[in-house]
């Protein structure tokens, strides 16, 4: 199972690094990919994180099992990123997983594959404003969650989504998870 995860300037720390570390947990293949010409990128808490790869190495119309979107400041930058539209456009409709935490819905809603049930941070309430309560909520194939206190959480439900429950509580269970 191959997970694409975004990265860029003023990325979220907790909502990139926590499900990075639960997917790989899983035993998943995980390229974190940055949007910019540098493997090098600052999050928003002035945290530096190395990506993988660089998102311009990957063929556009490459079709991972999922993609995550994470939030912070720097989401602004990929609903700007007509590479990241497009290849979220493109695995909504191949159905495919989509996973989006904190601001990142709105990445959802810049491609046009907001889904009709969906949460997020409230402070993208002007751009989204059906933001549900719920920690997490999976509509379909996509997968949102409310922010950088949920992101354990989210991350668990994308490892549920792609390879079962079982594995999931594994997971859980070492981290102490609830």
């Amino acid at each position: 199972v191959k997970v694409l995860v975004f990265l860029m300037e003023g990325f979220e720390e907790i909502e990139t690094v926590s499900p990075i570390d639960i997917l790989r947990r899983a035993g998943l293949d995980v390229v974190v990919a940055s949007i910019s010409d540098s493997v090098s990128v600052k999050g928003r808490s002035n945290i530096v994180m190395n990506a993988d790869v660089l998102l311009s190495s990957i063929d556009p119309t490459t079709i991972f099992d999922c993609v995550v979107v994470p939030g912070g400041p720097g989401t602004k930058l990929l609903r700007e990123h007509s590479t990241v539209l497009a290849m979220v456009k493109g695995h909504v409709e191949a159905s495919k997983k989509v996973a989006c935490i904190c601001a990142a819905p709105t990445v959802l809603h810049a491609a046009g594959v907001l889904p009709s049930r969906y949460t997020a941070h409230q402070s993208v309430i002007e751009t989204i404003p059906n933001i549900l309560p719920d920690s997490v909520v999976i509509d379909g194939n996509i997968i949102t969650s409310r922010g950088a206190g949920t992101a354990i959480e989210f991350g668990l439900k994308i490892v549920q989504e792609l390879v079962g429950s079982e594995n999931a509580q594994k997971i859980a269970a070492a981290i102490h998870f609830q």
